[in-house]
């Protein structure tokens, strides 16, 4: 509805520039942690090493944000202040950007919602300073300071008070401005950063050194953790003129949540449907439901390739071939998930330690102050000893026994045979008929034989399809389904591929197609709703990965009604022989529902479990 009176004209008017600030401010700024991300960026545009924000009542009553860049002349100062002044671009190719910034809002905009005041001193100049209050700023006037800007912006949204009342609470508006540092600082882990709220230091990373593959990983070690590192596989592609490097967690490294995946282009962090979807295609197989792939990549390109002005605050891009991007990045985790082999987390033994380990009992009386000895006396070892020792049925004629009979069935094996050197080591043993022991060099494995095989049938099953193609079954009466002229033209683009999977269309006139095949695998198809979803894929992300997921799906059920069943007896050549081809299978480590087949016990880990290391 319009809010004008009917048959009156109403009056154009031309906004004054306070408000057209504040209007920009709202795209730029939604909360504190826009501000510190624009504040950052600016620095490390201006070739800061090291950057330092502190921050009070989350950000919105204090943000500042001291840099050692290049800094700014008092005649810079108010012309910094200006809207659309950059020093970033010349305004003569909007696609040629190699910096973090080029709109030349962020200042005005927070100038026009706070108070914010610049402190700067460029190399041979001297220091000055400029304040901005509700849009009316001061003349610039001699400040003293060492090289570099220090931006400080206080009672944020004071001048739009309305806004205050969307903030969060403080705790959870400073994670956000620890989530933003932390972003930016694995983009560029040459660069020293820290946070400090409310005078707690609450993250530091300081200037890595080497070459930028180490000083990356050095990086993300100390931002994501070291458990990340240790369960990542190195990322490293090219294709086209698009570079995508970086890590990929392991499937068994899964997150409840996507927390856990940060994507750069060009260095920008973003946020893009393109990518988060390409990213969720590269691990389709490999992770159970409900579960998210960790990653780091960063995808490097021709700035031509690529818009970045899409949005004020330029989350997202816009590839000139989306499709290049895309492919480029699924068929790299693909391929190296695949390379991974047996891997699987190393997070995955630690809680398996975990759960062995005993809750200390509730202290009930005080703990002596003095020492005492608690070694028993040789009666009570005496006594311990009797208690294990081996019962004779003095009737039976059959070799002695234990006490209560093993669980666990162990076989016979010849050690020249079975190398306990091998990656998953040499059976030993199968517990309750579903659970493989085996020997390594330096522990132990334990191994779901079922969750293991059906992974095993699942590849090869995969691989079958690859190499034969998927068959199809001709329809008697093909199915029609009317489409939009525009979703047709989509549909048909991708033909060819439906077709090596077993779905076979063609166009039947106007916005209809005919589906004249479909997968004989996949039985009462609802071939039409089917079309309609691979659309909505392809209009969310640019491609689609739903064909292919039903017939994985189908794939992976035969894959388990195919393999070893749990409660199958099974003899050292069959243990052994399942090991050395899980050693040789891609994405062995997981099964076909993304659970580990596999977990790995360190010697050590388990010495220490009986107390025999410190």
């Amino acid at each position: 509805m319009t809010s004008h009176t009917p048959n009156i004209r109403p009056i154009i008017r031309q906004l004054d520039e306070t408000t057209a600030n504040r209007i920009a401010a709202g795209e730029v700024v939604e909360r504190p942690a826009s501000a510190v991300k624009e504040l950052v960026e600016n620095a490390l545009d201006a070739g800061a090493q090291r950057i330092d924000v502190t921050i009070e009542a989350g950000g919105k009553r204090l943000i500042r944000v001291s840099d050692d860049g290049c800094g700014m002349t008092a005649d810079d100062l108010p012309l910094a202040l200006s809207r659309h002044a950059t020093s970033k671009i010349d305004g003569s190719d909007l696609l040629a950007i190699n910096s973090f910034g080029f709109r030349g809002e962020a200042l005005p905009s927070l100038g026009a919602v706070g108070r914010l005041t610049i402190t700067s001193r460029a190399a041979g100049a001297d220091g000055a300073e400029i304040t901005v209050t509700g849009g009316k700023s001061t003349p610039a006037r001699p400040a003293a300071g060492n090289r570099g800007t220090v931006v400080e912006l206080r009672d944020l949204f004071h001048a739009t008070p309305a806004r205050l009342k969307f903030m969060r609470s403080d705790r959870a508006e400073t994670q956000a401005v620890a989530e933003v540092l932390r972003r930016l600082a694995m983009a560029e882990p040459f660069v020293g950063v820290s946070l400090t709220a409310d005078g707690r230091n609450l993250f530091r990373a300081d200037a890595e050194q080497g070459d930028l593959f180490g000083a990356m990983q050095a990086r993300l070690g100390q931002v994501m953790g070291r458990d990340f590192i240790d369960n990542a596989i190195s990322i490293d592609a090219e294709r086209d003129g698009v570079t995508l490097t970086g890590f990929a967690a392991l499937p068994t490294y899964s997150r409840g949540a996507a927390v856990a995946q940060h994507l750069y282009v060009n260095g920008r962090p973003v946020r893009d449907k393109l990518l988060t979807g390409a990213l969720r295609a590269g691990y389709m197989d490999v992770l159970a439901q409900g579960r998210h792939p960790a990653a780091v990549l960063y995808l490097s390109c021709d700035p031509q390739l690529v818009d970045v002005n899409v949005h004020p605050a330029k989350a997202e891009v816009r590839f000139r071939d989306p499709a290049a991007a895309r492919g480029l990045l699924v068929t790299t985790l693909r391929h190296a998930l695949a390379s991974a082999g047996h891997r699987a987390s190393s997070t995955v033994g630690d809680a398996t330690l975990a759960a062995f380990r005993s809750e200390p009992a509730a202290q009930t009386t005080p703990r002596p102050q003095y020492q005492m000895d608690y070694r028993p006396s040789a009666m009570a070892r005496k006594a311990a000893f009797d208690l294990q020792a081996p019962v004779i049925d003095p009737m039976a004629a059959q070799d002695p026994g234990f006490a209560e009979s093993p669980s666990a069935r162990f076989e016979e094996t010849e050690d020249g045979d079975h190398d306990v050197s091998a990656p998953l080591g040499a059976a030993r043993a199968q517990i309750h008929e579903n659970y493989i022991i085996a020997q390594t060099e330096d522990g132990m494995v334990v191994i779901d034989q079922h969750a293991a095989h059906e992974r095993l049938v699942y590849e090869r099953l995969k691989e079958q399809a690859e190499h034969a193609g998927i068959p199809s079954q001709a329809l008697l009466i093909p199915e029609i389904v009317e489409l939009s002229e525009n979703d047709a033209t989509r549909i048909l683009a991708i033909s060819d591929q439906l077709a090596r999977l077993g779905l076979v269309i063609e166009a039947f006139g106007g916005g209809a197609v005919a589906i004249r095949e479909t997968p004989a695998m996949l039985t009462r198809l609802d071939a039409p709703a089917l079309i309609r979803d691979i659309l909505d894929d392809l209009a969310d992300q640019g491609a689609s990965d739903r064909l292919r997921g039903r017939i994985d799906a189908v794939l992976s059920s035969m894959a388990c009604h195919g393999s070893i069943r749990s409660g199958r007896r099974m003899n050292a050549e069959e243990m052994n022989a399942l090991l050395r081809e899980m050693e040789r299978t891609p994405k062995s480590g997981q099964c076909n529902h993304g659970r580990p087949t596999w977990v790995k016990l360190r010697l050590s880990d388990i010495e220490r479990l009986f107390g025999r290391r410190d």
